[in-house]
C-alpha cells in the first residue's frame, strides 16, 4: 500500500517513469551504433509533464499567455488536449558510409545527464517523504 505524502508525488514519479523509459531508449541507440542504417531515437516529455504539472497544482495553464490587445491580432493556436510523449529521430550528426548515425559521444553525453536527472528525481522524492516521516516521529515523542 503506497501512501502520498505530497500533491506532486505522482508528477515525480511519472517524471522517473518517463526518463527510465529514455534510459532505455538512449541504450539502445548505443547498442546500435553498428547496426547499418540506423537513425538514433529519442523521447521528448518535458511538455506533457508541464501540462501534468499545471493539472496537479491546480494551475490554469503552463503556457504564458498572449495578450491580444487588438480584433485584428491574431489569437493563440490551441494545440490539442491529447498530450503524448513525442518519440523523434536525433538526426543532424553526419551519417557514416553504412547509413547509421548514431553518435556515441552524444549518446554517452544525453545517458549522463538523464542519469543525474534520474538520481535527482529519486534524491527529491526520499527527501519529500523524509519531512513527513520526521514530523510524524517528532509528534509522537510528544505524546
Amino acid at each position: 500500500m503506497s501512501i502520498k505524502v505530497s500533491a506532486t508525488q505522482d508528477l515525480a514519479a511519472k517524471a522517473l517513469d518517463y526518463r527510465a523509459i529514455r534510459q532505455d531508449m538512449i541504450s539502445s541507440n548505443i547498442a546500435n551504433a553498428d547496426t547499418p542504417f540506423y537513425r538514433p531515437r529519442d523521447i521528448r516529455f518535458e511538455d506533457m509533464l508541464a501540462q501534468e504539472k499545471a493539472k496537479v497544482l491546480g494551475q490554469s495553464s503552463p503556457k504564458l499567455q498572449m495578450a491580444q490587445t487588438r480584433d485584428t491580432h491574431f489569437g493563440l493556436l490551441e494545440e490539442s488536449g491529447n498530450a503524448k510523449t513525442k518519440t523523434f529521430f536525433r538526426d543532424g550528426h553526419m551519417a557514416r558510409n553504412d547509413g547509421n548515425s548514431v553518435d556515441l559521444d552524444v549518446e554517452t553525453t544525453e545517458m549522463s545527464k538523464n542519469s543525474v536527472m534520474f538520481t535527482a528525481l529519486v534524491n527529491a522524492m526520499k527527501k519529500d517523504s523524509g519531512i513527513y516521516k520526521s514530523v510524524i516521529d517528532a509528534s509522537s515523542k510528544l505524546s
